[in-house]
């Protein structure tokens, strides 16, 4: 049996969670609301205070998705919760970040500043060179901090770009005059 799938979900206090026909679950918290259409193949209950995922058989889409299914919903409880954050790093000789509004302007080399604007439910908040990204749903987070990072990519050579705070960039030494 799957050692994920097969955990139950402990709701913790001030979480609301509603199970819809077709296992489309609605998780409302002190932090927000989300709602997500889960597999259907998937048995989703809740018994006291605990959410609980079961299969229906054995075949091996099915323990695939009783994991997936099972980590969607912790994932959307943890959210509404606590919420997720990532945090960015900008390294380099001039690379500088601000905030403008809901607009995230990047100086980072190029010959023009560039602009990003927060998505919807999502707040990036600057403080020195590091972009904080905050919100309810793990998903948005994580590709939204994505697209930051994409940005300027952080180099082997110098380690200039945005990394994420707790990336280790592997080092490389650069070129050695000829003697």
């Amino acid at each position: 049996m799957s050692r994920i799938g097969r955990l139950p979900i402990a709701v913790p206090a001030g979480v609301e969670v509603k199970i819809a026909e077709n296992n489309v679950v609605t998780v409302k918290g002190p932090k927000g609301t989300l709602e997500k259409e889960l597999p259907h193949e998937m048995e989703i209950k809740l018994e006291d205070g605990h959410i609980v995922v079961t299969r229906p058989n054995d075949l091996k889409k099915m323990k695939s998705l009783h994991g997936l299914t099972r980590s969607l919903l912790n994932n959307m409880v943890v959210g509404v919760s606590e919420g997720y954050k990532k945090v960015l790093e900008v390294n380099g000789v001039g690379y500088k970040c601000a905030k403008q509004g809901k607009k995230l302007v990047l100086n980072l080399g190029y010959s023009h500043p560039v602009e990003m604007q927060d998505p919807e439910g999502l707040e990036a908040k600057v403080e020195g060179n590091t972009i904080t990204v905050e919100g309810i749903d793990k998903e948005k987070v994580g590709q939204y901090a994505a697209e930051i990072r994409d940005k300027r990519r952080p180099e082997p050579y110098k380690g200039k770009g945005i990394k994420y705070a707790d990336e280790v960039i592997r080092r490389k030494v650069g070129k050695t005059g000829k003697k």
